[in-house]
């Protein structure tokens, strides 16, 4: 799951997601180009968490990415026909769909259990900062500020992604934890609901959200250095996420795992802060 699915399933953003109220702020052109993203990626993301068999899901992605090679060649199909306009103004990259697409796969290929943290970067890559990298240029962002803070925000955002939706992953018998941090914990079997269950879960999501950690703290240096106004939705998605790790971290990862939202007081506070200067 991309960080901007993080609303659950359905067709547009929801009301009081920390996505949405990131996207309130933009300018009209670049709010509408902003959901015709969206759009695209939860139509991608649905295809791949679906429980149609995997045969299915890899033909239907293989019909998106011919949807985007038709984008790019002029003749977008009407289920990509809100991207026009964005490709076209803000000079979004074909290769960036492509990668978003190539992180589906991954997904509904069922093969992600335990990855190494390389497969684990190349995966967040394609899932996050690829989104990112396209999210950027709508904000305005130049291309070295932007793609440098797409790399570590989108790193930032999915890696808390995957240490707040273990349960949710495991259900769909996916562990995004990278092996090397279950084997330092003493964690040998890989099976989710194994690693789930085990009391030494903790050490090995510390790795993560150290990690994480280390993404936010480089996102918040590359947005200092960027025009205020250009940043401001990116800030808001930091703060989101960041209080969302904070949580976490307080919370720990014994079981019962309570659920854990955004902070709604950090929000309105950024919100406050960067949104409406």
């Amino acid at each position: 799951m991309t960080p901007v699915m993080e609303s659950g399933h359905g067709a547009g953003p929801a009301a009081g997601s920390s996505f949405c109220t990131a996207m309130r702020i933009l300018p009209r052109i670049r709010r509408e180009a902003m959901y015709a993203v969206y759009a695209f990626c939860r139509a991608v993301d649905d295809v791949a968490d679906s429980d149609e068999p995997f045969v299915d899901r890899v033909r239907e992605l293989k019909s998106w990415r011919a949807g985007v090679d038709a984008l790019f060649n002029g003749n977008a199909p009407e289920r990509l026909s809100a991207l026009v306009v964005p490709v076209r103004t803000f000079e979004l990259q074909r290769r960036d769909f492509d990668a978003i697409l190539d992180g589906m796969m991954m997904d509904a290929s069922g093969n992600l259990r335990a990855p190494d943290w390389a497969l684990l970067d190349l995966y967040c890559d394609r899932v996050a900062s690829a989104v990112g990298r396209l999210s950027v240029r709508i904000f305005g962002l130049d291309t070295a500020h932007g793609d440098a803070l797409a790399h570590h925000l989108g790193r930032a955002l999915q890696l808390t992604n995957i240490l707040r939706d273990l349960d949710e992953d495991a259900a769909l018998g996916r562990l995004y934890v990278p092996r090397e941090a279950l084997v330092d914990a003493d964690i040998e079997q890989f099976e989710p609901k194994f690693v789930l269950s085990n009391p030494r879960l903790g050490e090995a999501c510390a790795c993560v959200a150290a990690r994480a950690t280390i993404h936010f703290s480089e996102a918040d240096r590359i947005m200092a250095d960027c025009p205020r106004a250009f940043v401001r939705a990116p800030r808001l998605m930091a703060t989101a996420y960041s209080s969302i790790l904070d949580k976490l971290l307080a919370r720990g990862w014994s079981l019962p795992r309570e659920p854990v939202h955004a902070d709604r007081v950090r929000l309105v506070g950024a919100l406050l802060r960067y949104g409406l200067i």
